[in-house]
């Protein structure tokens, strides 16, 4: 199921349109603890432009899920780094359980790594509806 580009659509050049699909890099994912404090992890993450939405696959019993799912439609941020380029996507995260949702997360998963996530029982996307874009040289 195809989504629709939100009103609200921000401008994503090429050049970081192609940093973000290219190179299978990892990210830092930043999302924020009940009690305030920010919590960051490493992870692999897909980019669709279309729909304007990093997701990162991941289980239901995860931190960075648990936070999510105690603040619901929380900011978060993804940054991908190499060397001196750099891109930062923020927006609001939502861990979405829906088997399609989920089933097309690791299809994009595994095309742009390679291989496919791992199928844990509690496994989930966090989708995060991107409404900034940040970056350096990239």
């Amino acid at each position: 199921m195809p989504s629709m580009p939100r009103p609200d659509a921000v401008t994503v050049p090429d050049s970081v349109q192609a940093f973000l699909t290219g190179t299978a890099l990892v990210a830092a994912f930043t999302t924020m603890r009940p009690d305030g404090t920010p919590h960051v992890a490493p992870v692999r993450f897909t980019w669709d432009s279309d729909a304007q939405l990093a997701r990162v696959m991941t289980v239901r019993s995860s931190r960075k899920a648990r936070n999510l799912l105690a603040t619901p439609g929380a900011p978060v941020a993804l940054c991908q780094v190499d060397g001196f380029r750099w891109v930062t996507l923020e927006g609001t995260g939502t861990v979405v359980t829906d088997p399609e949702r989920v089933a097309l997360g690791a299809r994009l998963y595994a095309k742009r790594y390679w291989s496919a996530p791992p199928t844990p029982s509690d496994r989930v996307v966090i989708e995060i509806a991107v409404d900034r874009v940040l970056s350096l040289n990239a």
